[in-house]
């Protein structure tokens, strides 16, 4: 788990690039590294993706740490490490994936939500927990669920805006997973420069907050 952990550790966000198209995911992906993200999440929704993560991962950016998000079976977390994919990340706790990942030898961060959801997650061999979605609950459920849990880490993802985000590493997240509200409309085009202001936005909101 180094690269991921080591990038996390740095910049506690993880981005993640979601579209009609992964056409634009590695430029989006370079704006953010550039800007100082060291974690980029390639969604398998996204039509595509497998080759542009394959292709991605051969020039990677030093510093930066590569995953695939939104595996759902063994049989694509399995694409997704043969295309480059450095960690897998689920939308909800899959015993079968996590399975997967661990014979894969890659981290994986099940999605869960409820204490019995993560709890099963981390005993089941997650390196970290995707609390998902995490605007349902906000800050105060991270703190609720880090009480009875304190050695899990959680990665509240989901509706996070970047304002919200201090309040989130406040509460004991040891990462956000940021989508939508980093990220906008950059995978469809959009202004590249924006995404950069975003970004420099968001870790500047970070700074100095204690994890």
């Amino acid at each position: 788990m180094t690269t991921l952990s080591s990038a996390l550790a740095a910049v506690p966000v993880v981005a993640i690039l979601r579209s009609h198209s992964a056409d634009r995911f590695p430029e989006v992906a370079d704006t953010l590294r550039q800007t100082g993200v060291r974690a980029v999440e390639f969604t398998l929704t996204t039509p595509g993706v497998l080759d542009a993560l394959r292709d991605y991962a051969q020039s990677l950016p030093d510093g930066l740490a590569l995953g695939a998000g939104t595996v759902t079976t063994p049989r694509e977390a399995e694409a997704a490490v043969a295309a480059g994919a450095e960690y897998l990340i689920t939308p909800a706790t899959s015993p079968e994936v996590v399975a997967a990942a661990r014979q894969l030898g890659v981290p994986v961060l099940p999605g869960a939500l409820t204490p019995t959801e993560v709890l099963t997650a981390w005993q089941a061999g997650a390196a970290m927990v995707k609390l998902f979605p995490a605007s349902i609950g906000g800050p105060e459920y991270v703190r609720a669920i880090r009480a009875p849990l304190p050695d899990v880490p959680l990665v509240p993802t989901g509706g996070i805006r970047l304002e919200d985000a201090p309040a989130y590493l406040r509460a004991g997240a040891t990462a956000l997973g940021m989508g939508s509200p980093l990220v906008g409309d950059a995978c469809e085009g959009g202004d590249l420069g924006a995404l950069g202001d975003r970004a420099a936005r968001l870790l500047g909101l970070l700074d100095g907050v204690p994890r």
